[in-house]
């Protein structure tokens, strides 16, 4: 199986920056798209950024101009560049990827990171 360890979450002011990350592991055997979710209290989780193996990229427009993705191929690795954070982006956010892995063949993967706590506030 494939595991998700996200990192980089924390408490920070208005304006300010934030970098998350996100390790895959396991018996990876090709990774597709990797993304960022994120969920508010009493809201349903939403998609905030993804990825493409070859690079191609989508965000929700909440967050365009000042949110970027991108990822390590080599590391297993994306990362969520957060730039002129505000109060609304408080959430947790959650990794996601899809892709292989290897086992008595290779099989598809779908999994999600435990978590990581973004709190904007003042």
């Amino acid at each position: 199986q494939v595991q998700l360890v996200e990192s980089g979450g924390g408490l920070v002011q208005p304006g300010g920056s934030l970098r998350l990350s996100c390790a895959a592991s396991g018996s990876i055997f090709s990774i597709n798209a990797m993304g960022w979710y994120r969920q508010a209290p009493g809201k349903q989780r939403e998609l905030v950024a993804a990825i493409t193996s070859g690079g191609s990229t989508n965000y929700a427009d909440s967050v365009k101009g000042r949110f970027t993705i991108s990822r390590d191929n080599a590391k297993n690795t994306v990362y969520l560049q957060m730039n002129s954070l505000k109060p609304e982006d408080t959430a947790v956010y959650y990794c996601n990827a899809d892709g292989t892995f290897l086992s008595d063949s290779i099989e598809p993967f779908g999994s999600w990171g435990q978590g990581t706590q973004v709190t904007v506030s003042s």
